[in-house]
């Protein structure tokens, strides 16, 4: 399953990192950042929860850009 969300980050280095950040979680199949659409696309592994997963997605990019917002 995808999902797209939209997102708030200020520069194209740090959506890089965010989308680096979402594909090294639990749960996500693939993720890709499009800095100028900000917008995050999503596909999720077969079994898990798209809900929580993001969770873990927003606390991952947080980790490596803190003031970047996933709107979920």
């Amino acid at each position: 399953m995808k999902k797209t969300y939209k997102i708030d980050v200020d520069c194209a280095n740090c959506a890089n990192k965010m989308e680096e950040a979402a594909k090294n979680t639990a749960g996500v199949k693939d993720a890709t950042v499009n800095f100028m659409m900000l917008k995050m696309i999503v596909e999720f592994e077969d079994g898990h929860d798209p809900k929580a997963v993001m969770k873990d997605v927003l606390k991952n990019c947080k980790k490596v850009e803190d003031d970047c917002e996933i709107y979920l």
